[in-house]
């Protein structure tokens, strides 16, 4: 073989070596997946560490610097890293505390103490989907006994979200309750949650704000979004729920407010009236006659019997009575004997007094009534609902559009009246509209095929494995396949037909086709690579040798002189 085909069947079988041992490290490599994101270098180095004791293979991701591992492996991975507690996530928890060295002061113990707590929340915040990282400060004042010095705690949150997530409120106030849970006397109101970008995402306190707050506006819009389901759910069987479009506005009252009554009642009739208290006094006192005169000896004797006088002094003769100065008040009194006292002496002598005092407290009816109004009370709503006009086919089969006649609207006014419990009192409005709607739909144009993403990746592999099996294609039948045909004629050389001339005079065998077929090639000319019988190749040279000796001998002396 000349040179160059040498060196192309070289490069040709080269070039093919290296395409399949390529193809085969391609579809040997396996396919990486993200171990770890944003490590520190602490935890970094005790992977990198921990990898290369299990002979895991690892590589660093292209600009982000995440470590990747085989994707069959990452959770074995994982869980024998979680194991040995890599990687602890650059924060420290209660861990810390285990290394506590004796003669330790209770100031440091104060603070290892503060940063293991606020580790252990940082990692519970940090559980959640949508936090990448977290940062807690806490703020604990020294305890004290005085009560007007006492301080309460208070908290920072800093949160770094994922690109392209946020915190819902609920969200939000789940972290605000569990670092406030997780301190003593720490209040939810003392926790201030921000994002890396800034942002306030705890809500400020009750009393700071000035409007109304998203738990409100929330609630209108619930109450809102619930008497328009109403409205299209009741007449949706009517009209059809496409055919049918309710707004409801409610004006809602947030004012907190509490009464306090107090009333009396007339009092009742006296048989009927409860008695509240009642008091008697009663008193009596009698006078008896007590001793009197000069103090000594004889003021303690009795005294001395009263004597009726014979002669009543200062009394007039009475010409009816012969007995002079006779005592008519005293009848019966005989003369020579003591008189008797009289009766309004003894009274006067021995005089009683009674006194009865009662005094009774009926109750008076007292009420008092402490009222606390309703949060949230609805003062008003109104109601707009459009109506598409309806489709009626006729016998015929023919369709048209009518609007619904005014006995018809108003059987749907009743019904969405009831639906949202209509109040004329209140100020209650209701809107009913029949129009035509118009067709809105947008409709989007359907991408080609050939920009329809998934085709367009398709295609990217379908044109990668394409590209590769022409390359192969081209050195096999382009290179290999004729260098090949090139030594398999070099090993099995063809009989070549020569023309000579001599003596000025060109000679050209007039061959046979069968000749020539027997001398490899075909009735067209063409040659062929079946090698004819040892008998006829003999039966041919000799026929050649006796039609034309000159060309035999120009033959053998081309070979003499090539084999010098």
């Amino acid at each position: 073989m000349p040179m160059g085909q040498k060196l192309g069947l070289g490069v040709a079988l080269a070039a093919l070596v290296a395409i399949v041992v390529g193809l085969w490290l391609w579809g040997a490599t396996p396919d990486y997946r993200v171990l770890y994101s944003n490590l520190s270098e602490q935890d970094g180095g005790a992977v990198i560490d921990a990898l290369q004791q299990m002979n895991v293979p690892y590589k660093f991701a292209e600009g982000g610097g995440a470590l990747m591992v085989p994707s069959n492996q990452v959770h074995e991975v994982r869980l024998h890293l979680a194991s040995q507690g890599l990687p602890k996530g650059g924060v420290v928890g209660f861990e810390l505390m285990e290394n506590e060295k004796f003669g330790t002061s209770e100031f440091l113990e104060q603070v290892n103490y503060k940063r293991a707590l606020e580790g252990e929340l940082a990692r519970s915040v940090q559980t959640l989907s949508a936090v990448q990282g977290a940062r807690i400060h806490l703020a604990i004042p020294k305890p004290t006994v005085f009560v007007r010095e006492q301080e309460f705690p208070t908290a920072s949150v800093v949160l770094a979200l994922y690109p392209g997530r946020s915190l819902d409120p609920g969200q939000v106030n789940a972290i605000v309750h569990l670092v406030s849970s997780s301190v003593p006397k720490l209040t939810p109101a003392r926790v201030t949650v921000v994002d890396q970008n800034g942002t306030l995402l705890s809500a400020p306190a009750s009393g700071d704000r000035n409007g109304l707050d998203e738990d409100q506006l929330k609630y209108i819009h619930q109450i809102e979004r619930d008497y328009g389901k109403r409205v299209e759910g009741i007449l949706a069987p009517l009209v059809g729920a496409a055919n049918i479009h309710a707004q409801v506005t409610a004006d809602v009252d947030f004012t907190q407010a509490e009464q306090t009554a107090e009333s009396f009642k007339p009092n009742q009739p006296p048989n009927q009236a409860a008695v509240a208290s009642q008091q008697t006094m009663e008193s009596s006192n009698t006078n008896s006659p007590g001793s009197g005169g000069v103090p000594g000896a004889l003021t303690n004797q009795p005294p001395v019997p009263a004597t009726s006088p014979l002669t009543a002094p200062n009394a007039a003769p009475n010409p009816a009575n012969p007995v002079a100065g006779a005592n008519p008040t005293a009848p019966g009194v005989k003369l020579g004997q003591p008189a008797q006292p009289a009766a309004g002496a003894a009274a006067a002598q021995n005089s009683e007094s009674l006194h009865k005092e009662t005094t009774t407290n009926f109750d008076v009816d007292h009420t008092i009534s402490h009222t606390r109004l309703p949060v949230g009370v609805i003062h008003r709503l109104s109601v707009a609902v459009i109506l598409n006009n309806r489709t009626v086919t006729d016998k015929a089969g023919k369709v048209s559009v009518r609007p619904f006649s005014e006995s018809e609207k108003a059987q749907m006014s009743q019904l969405i009246k009831g639906a949202v419990g209509f109040d004329d009192k209140r100020g209650d409005v209701l809107s009913l509209l029949n129009s035509p709607f118009v067709d809105q739909t947008e409709k989007i144009p359907e991408l080609p095929l050939w920009k329809q993403p998934e085709n367009i990746e398709l295609a990217k592999e379908a044109l990668k494995y394409l590209a590769i099996a022409a390359v192969a294609l081209y050195l096999v039948f382009g290179l290999i396949r004729p260098a090949l045909r090139n030594m398999n004629r070099a090993l099995h050389p063809e009989p070549v037909k020569e023309v000579e001339e001599i003596d000025g005079m060109e000679d050209t065998p007039d061959l046979e086709g069968a000749s020539m077929e027997g001398a490899g090639y075909g009735a067209d000319g063409q040659p062929v690579h079946a090698v004819a019988p040892y008998e006829q190749h003999l039966s041919e040279a000799r026929q050649l040798a006796m039609q034309d000796p000159a060309i035999v001998a120009s033959v053998m002396r081309q070979w003499m002189h090539g084999n010098e």
